[in-house]
């Protein structure tokens, strides 16, 4: 069978699509694969096919205007015509293909190239929103369900012209309702990338479609790095250190921010890893406890930290949770506050906002993360998260089903 994927979005939007996709292509099927330039290396360097898909990230996701959706919306002449350009991409990636897969911000553009070539898609979620719009009881909170309705509702505003002008070229007829209820309407089959016990209720909730949006636990690749034997080298050579990473996510001030974790774990008597992510950590503080890293293989460095403090991003709080160790989440923007508040609830961690965190909060964040009976849940709720291999297994199979199946969706 053929397969197409295409999602837009940082290196964490993108793993868990190019996890499935090679273990599609593993099984013999063909796969290609539409990412951001930027992050056509990364895919490749996994084995996939693939092809460009939208502007380069560091101009959308992290410049001056660091929100996509304000980005976009505030300058609809340009939305327009990438919308039109990764239109144009998706039909052709999609000709041929027994199955469309995208992440959620691209699945009105995906919804309608599925719809012209008459084949399923199906979509792929990291954190539990709803696609017609309506929110999820099991969300932690009023604002965070808030949140997420908001963007649904913006996300429907925003593209609504652009995606009606891609369906009069298409041949398609207007569209009347938005891609996320015309999605459901269509019972398109609606991956859940993460562990259904982190939201409680969340499965009985939605009992009622049918299996429809399965839970598999979180996707990730695993890839080892060429820095993993060296960074293990480091951590056998003193104390099990603190990992620090804030992902894709840039930060305000580098220098500032290793300064403030070098002080902190100064402080407690403990060494930090930090990894420096899409920022410049060229011009730094030095100390002798710190160390600063590039891409390394989470699966293999964090079982062997004390704890992680990061951003809140799904795929390093699924890692940090395999790995069964405590976490500290330093959340700064978009959905980042959900996978603290998961942590906080889960008990494995807290969370708190890195704009207002100085060198005492942290001190403080850090002294209450590694208290015994922290340490104690973390190692509990390792044992119930999905395996990865497991993960990517089930997400394959529902896919190979639903191409197998062939229900237009």
């Amino acid at each position: 069978m053929k397969f197409a994927l295409a999602v837009y979005g940082s290196r964490g939007d993108v793993e868990p699509h190019a996890a499935v996709g090679r273990e599609l292509l593993r099984r013999g099927h063909e796969v290609r694969i539409a990412v951001p330039p930027d992050l056509r290396g990364f895919v490749e360097s996994a084995g996939l096919t693939a092809v460009a898909y939208g502007p380069d990230t560091r101009e959308v996701l992290f410049g001056k205007k660091a929100n996509p959706i304000k980005l976009l919306s505030t300058s609809k002449k340009y939305f327009n015509q990438i919308w039109a350009e990764m239109g144009t991409t998706l039909t052709s990636l999609a000709d041929g293909a027994d199955l469309l897969l995208t992440g959620m911000p691209q699945q009105g553009l995906a919804a309608n190239v599925a719809e012209y070539q008459g084949i399923p898609l199906a979509t792929l979620h990291y954190l539990p929103a709803r696609v017609n719009g309506q929110l999820l009881s099991g969300l932690p909170s009023p604002l965070i369900r808030s949140a997420i309705s908001a963007f649904w509702w913006g996300y429907w505003r925003v593209t609504k012209k652009a995606e009606n002008a891609q369906r009069r070229q298409l041949g398609l007829p207007k569209a009347t309702g938005s891609s996320t209820r015309r999605i459901v309407e269509r019972a398109s089959l609606e991956i859940q990338a993460y562990d259904d016990f982190l939201f409680p209720g969340l499965a009985a909730d939605w009992a009622e479609w049918d299996g429809r949006r399965p839970f598999v636990g979180a996707l990730t690749m695993e890839l080892p790095t060429d820095a993993d034997e060296e960074v293990l080298s480091w951590i056998a050579a003193g104390t099990p250190p603190i990992y620090f990473g804030f992902g894709s996510t840039p930060i305000r001030s580098h220098a500032n921010t290793i300064a403030m974790i070098g002080a902190a774990c100064r402080r407690l008597g403990e060494r930090a890893l930090i990894y420096s992510g899409v920022n410049d950590f060229n011009r730094i503080p030095h100390f002798d406890h710190v160390k600063v890293v590039g891409v390394v293989n989470y699966a293999t460095i964090f079982p062997a930290c004390r704890a992680v403090v990061h951003h809140g991003g799904a795929g390093t709080t699924a890692a940090g949770m395999r790995a069964g160790i405590p976490t500290l989440v330093l959340w700064i923007r978009n959905e980042q506050p959900l996978w603290g508040a998961v942590v906080k609830r889960m008990k494995v961690g807290s969370a708190q906002r890195l704009s207002r965190t100085n060198e005492d909060s942290l001190v403080a964040g850090l002294r209450s993360i590694l208290r015994p009976q922290y340490v104690t849940r973390a190692r509990e709720i390792a044992t119930k998260t999905t395996k990865s291999s497991d993960s990517v297994t089930a997400a394959a199979d529902l896919l190979e089903n639903a191409a197998r199946r062939r229900r237009f969706s």
